[in-house]
């Protein structure tokens, strides 16, 4: 097997996190066309912090903790156990499952993966959230064998954020100069780029820095490995909040950025590092920083 067909298969299967289970004939059964599952997903999921204002939806605490639902098994039992239809008949906002960028993008990886479409999540920053400002967000990034090259998708955007956001983009093909993988992202902020770091993180909370690039990169090494964890879910190797990285760590995360923004030629390397390095493994038990509690990651222990 070459290492391109090696790379290809293995992103085309479900990993911990995109496996339907129970639902998996339910995903076999949807289109094969990218764009016709993003429209599927965006009929599916309500981001909770624009629940309100662009769908006129008042989120109850127990719905906001949809949130925090981590596997794609459990996401369609709490879909279907609040409308039980097909997966593509579009449910009314108040209708869909709550959750941020992460549940649209992994709802979209299992269905790909149910089709036997190689994907995966890219871990990094959106330039069109806050004109000036690096957001942090994740999308898919699949394989288009007809153009032999990997395409990002944004599946969050529907036509009501599109209309918010002033988006003229393609969000079936973001240009990788309006959304930056970690990876690069690092790059910029060392080296010559210029960019400045606090222009990067979470624009509530004044999460930014260096040590935020930094642990989106570890997210981003997981997510490679097909482990698309929550995004505030915090192991390893990442920084505490507003930390300043020391000189071994800067050459740790040096090398992270180096293997991610080469991902196919470093797929192998990224394997070996995520299985034999616990900073960047995901934990069987990871801190969820908004709950403030650590929780199981639902995985095998070690």
């Amino acid at each position: 097997m070459t290492v391109r067909k090696a790379i290809l298969n293995f992103y085309s299967r479900p990993g911990a996190m995109t496996s339907a289970g129970k639902y998996a004939a339910l995903l076999e059964r949807l289109p094969n066309d990218v764009a016709a599952l993003v429209r599927i997903v965006q009929g599916l999921t309500l981001h909770e912090f624009v629940a309100s204002s662009l769908y006129g939806v008042a989120l109850s605490e127990h719905r906001k903790s949809e949130s925090h639902i981590r596997e794609v098994e459990r996401m369609l039992d709490r879909l279907l156990s609040i409308d039980g239809r097909s997966l593509d008949v579009a449910r009314p906002p108040e209708g869909r499952l709550v959750g941020v960028c992460r549940h649209f993008v992994v709802l979209l990886l299992a269905m790909l993966r149910a089709k036997h479409i190689p994907a995966r999540c890219r871990c990094g920053f959106g330039s069109y959230f806050n004109p000036g400002f690096f957001e942090d967000h994740v999308v898919c990034e699949y394989w288009n064998a007809a153009e032999r090259r990997w395409v990002l998708v944004d599946p969050q955007f529907d036509e009501a954020w599109r209309s918010a956001l002033k988006i003229e983009h393609d969000i079936l093909d973001v240009p990788r100069d309006k959304f930056l993988i970690a990876g690069d992202a690092w790059l910029e902020c060392r080296t010559g780029g210029g960019a400045n770091p606090a222009r990067f993180g979470i624009f509530k909370g004044d999460l930014r820095g260096l040590w935020f690039i930094a642990a989106n990169l570890v997210h981003d090494v997981a997510a490679l490995n097909k482990m698309e964890m929550l995004r505030w879910d915090f192991w390893g190797a990442m920084p505490r909040p507003h930390a300043a990285l020391k000189k071994n760590e800067l050459v740790f995360f040096d090398q992270l950025a180096a293997l991610t923004r080469q991902s196919d030629a470093s797929f192998e390397e990224l394997r070996r590092l995520y299985e034999r390095d616990d900073h960047v493994r995901v934990p069987p038990t990871v801190f969820n920083a908004l709950l403030n509690r650590p929780e199981s990651a639902h995985i095998p222990a070690a």
